[in-house]
């Protein structure tokens, strides 16, 4: 029995049922039904323009396919696996709308085109979606930054008391990550501005089109140089999969601090009750589900570019079906970071801080000790001197259980005839951190400096 597909003139057996939903993309790519309709009437109106079609079968044509969106919009098109993937779902759908004349939409493109075109159109309409996404939580950081400038909390390196500093700069610090993630995935837009449209299966076509008329109909920049290139091309994908990728590490970073400063051990934080859950078992825990979830859905979004990476490393040009491989892993990434975002957002906003808690945990540690070692140099001590000296001091104070500040006067200067009485000022947490005010630095200063330029940069 010979197949009833459209591409079928040539075979003479059906497939089997299983192996149509083996090969089958519309349980997926159907996510491009509104991107696939939009491409289409930029590609009608071209070939009108170009007189390709007659006036009368291009309008027929746009009227169908202005049915389809319309019927798209109130949920009234169902799809089948028989036709394989949105492109062919959505012409056997027009041709029942117009009848055959629908089947001269497809003169001068294939679907290798087609699809590479949708996927530009999609992810062009994500790519912004990510970027405001983004920014709102950026303005969620500058006003916690300004609500905390004068906030003390130790710094931390190799999660061991380092410094103290502001927690206005530490949630800078994430700030200038998340804008990194701006400037990324704006790039990003500049690869997937271009329109592969035109370009047929791989050669180009006889037809006289106008890629430039369907580029400035569906808003692209440019249209692709070559043709093999513009229909094997997925680096723009794998731009946005690495971009994405990025974004989530960094939250994941933020939410495993935000987990460990809302244990009890440190009690920084405590979320709001909106995003926590309890325990079936256990009647006094709140746990930060909601930070943990989007630590573990980084690992997704790394595996989705490391699925697209491997699906194409071998590939040779120009399409071949394994790229139908590379849209499930863009959506899932999409469906993942976006809601990763909104949810951080709110997390954060509503967080409440135990600035008492944060201080408290830099007045009976060592991490003064560089103000110390910091104090003896400006007096004229090598610094690697004063290093030494202030390590031993720490030494014996962790035996004895006296803090640097507690030392008695006389004992200073034993080491330091200079050391006056301004050393207790210098070693006080909040001082130290007040007067680390070199560019980039936590000195208050400087954090607001930080939160007056972010500002400015997000109005822009």
């Amino acid at each position: 029995m010979a197949t009833s597909k459209l591409w079928g003139g040539r075979f003479e057996e059906k497939s089997a049922e299983w192996v149509d939903e083996f090969g089958a993309s519309i349980s997926f790519d159907q996510l491009m039904a509104h991107e696939d309709l939009e491409g289409s009437l930029a590609h009608v109106k071209m070939l009108k323009h170009t007189q390709i079609l007659n006036e009368q079968d291009a309008n027929e044509i746009i009227v169908g396919l202005e049915k389809l969106q319309a019927k798209l919009a109130a949920g009234e098109l169902t799809f089948n696996v028989e036709n394989e993937d949105i492109h062919m779902n959505m012409e056997a759908l027009l041709t029942q709308e117009i009848g055959p004349v629908a089947g001269k939409l497809h003169t001068a493109r294939s679907r290798n085109d087609q699809v590479a075109t949708d996927l530009h159109l999609y992810l062009k309409n994500r790519l912004q979606q990510v970027v405001v996404e983004i920014k709102n939580l950026q303005k969620v950081l500058v006003e916690k930054a300004e609500a905390n400038v004068e906030t003390i909390m130790p710094g931390y390196t190799h999660l061991q008391h380092a410094q103290p500093i502001s927690y206005g700069h530490y949630l800078m610090a994430y700030y200038q990550m998340f804008q990194r993630d701006v400037e990324r995935f704006t790039f990003n837009l500049q690869h997937t501005d271009i329109l592969p449209l035109g370009a047929a299966a791989l050669a180009g076509t006889t037809f006289p089109i106008d890629r430039h008329f369907t580029a400035k109909e569906l808003g692209f920049s440019a249209v692709y140089e070559n043709s093999l290139d513009a229909v094997s091309d997925r680096d723009f994908v794998l731009e946005f999969l690495s971009n994405a990728s990025i974004l989530m590490m960094h939250l994941s970073r933020f939410c495993e601090e935000i987990i460990s400063w809302c244990s009890y051990e440190f009690g920084y934080l405590e979320l709001s009750d909106e995003y926590a859950t309890g325990s079936s078992i256990m009647p006094q825990k709140k746990n930060p589900d909601m930070a943990e979830l989007i630590r573990g859905k980084s690992g997704r979004v790394y595996g989705d570019l490391m699925g697209l990476l491997t699906t194409m490393k071998s590939l040779p040009l120009a399409y071949n079906k394994d790229m139908q491989e590379d849209k499930e892993g863009v959506f899932d990434a999409v469906k993942t970071i976006i809601p990763s975002l909104k949810v951080f957002a709110g997390m954060l906003a509503t967080a409440k801080v135990n600035k008492q808690k944060m201080q408290q945990a830099t007045e009976h540690d060592f991490s003064n000790a560089t103000e110390l070692a910091d104090y003896l140099a400006t007096k004229g001590m090598p610094f690697r001197q004063a290093h030494a000296i202030v390590g031993q001091l720490v030494l014996e104070g962790l035996k004895t259980g006296v803090n640097l500040q507690d030392i008695p006067l006389e004992k200073y200067q034993e080491i330091e005839p200079k050391v006056g009485t301004d050393i207790y000022n210098d070693l006080q947490s909040k001082v130290a951190v007040k007067r680390r005010h070199s560019f980039g630095g936590t000195g208050f200063d400087q954090v607001k400096r930080q939160i007056k330029n972010a500002k400015e940069q997000l109005e822009k």
